[in-house]
This record gives C-alpha cells, sequence and structure tokens, in this order.
C-alpha cells in the first residue's frame, strides 16, 4: 500500500456540514479543483456507485464501500491497483476535524503514484479548505 496524500483540518462546522457537500456531489467541481464532475447513480449510501472526470483525465467509476457517522470512503478501481479516498469526521473541542486519506493498493500502485500522486498531493489541501468553505455556505445548485 502507498499512501500519496493526507490533509487534515479543524473547522467549528458539525460534521453533518462536510457530510451535506460530500453527498451533493454534482458541486463536487466548485471547491475541489482536479474534477471536472461527477455523477452520484442513486442516493449517498453505502455501496452506491457512481463516476469521477478528473480535470484532463478520462472518467473513473467509484463505490461508495463505508458511509456511516464518522467516514465516507469511496474506492475506484484502476488498471492493477485500487484507489482509496478516506473522508473521516472526528468531534474535537473546537468542532469538528476532518482528515482525508488517499491510498494505493495493488500490483501497479506504484505506478499509479507517479501518475496520479502529484496533482493529489498538490490540491489535497487546498480541495480540503475549500470544503470547509463549501461546508460553511447554505447555497446549492
Amino acid at each position: 500500500m502507498t499512501t500519496p496524500a493526507t490533509a487534515s483540518l479543524t473547522s467549528p462546522l458539525p460534521a453533518s456540514a462536510f457530510f451535506a457537500r460530500w453527498a451533493d456531489m454534482s458541486t463536487w467541481s466548485d471547491w475541489n479543483v482536479d474534477t471536472e464532475r461527477v455523477r452520484l447513480d442513486g442516493p449517498f449510501i453505502e455501496g452506491a456507485t457512481g463516476v469521477l472526470k478528473p480535470q484532463g483525465g478520462p472518467q473513473v467509476p467509484f463505490l461508495i464501500t463505508r458511509l456511516d457517522e464518522h467516514a465516507f470512503v469511496d474506492e475506484s478501481r484502476l488498471f492493477g491497483a485500487r484507489l482509496v479516498c478516506a473522508h473521516v469526521v472526528s468531534p474535537v473541542e473546537e468542532g469538528t476535524r476532518v482528515d482525508v486519506t488517499v491510498t494505493l493498493t495493488g500490483p501497479l500502485a506504484a505506478a499509479w503514484r507517479v501518475i496520479l500522486g502529484g496533482g493529489i498531493v498538490r490540491t489535497l489541501r487546498q480541495d480540503l479548505d475549500s470544503l470547509v468553505v463549501a461546508a460553511g455556505t447554505n447555497s446549492h445548485r
């Protein structure tokens, strides 16, 4: 397993504000620099599937493998590897701590880290900061 990127922050917002933005996948491109569009096939539940289109890349199908009051985890199968994005919320005195961890597993994980890792490393913290701003607003499309 390889971990190309992690980011964390603490916000006064409740965890529900982050889950609301994660669930509203049609707005991900508003706060996620590398995302052109995301489509969720049905409700935001564990086991749901969808497609993410990164900027300049091909569409990638994903599966929500965990969704509960503490985490939202999605998984994409790449050729020879699995990309897992774990979004974990924890209550803290100041509000909510949000941790995002991106991991790659499989025989071609190292190659995918080279292909994807630079962009993920460069933008993950920026995306998390933008998510806080988006989560703090009530405006939805």
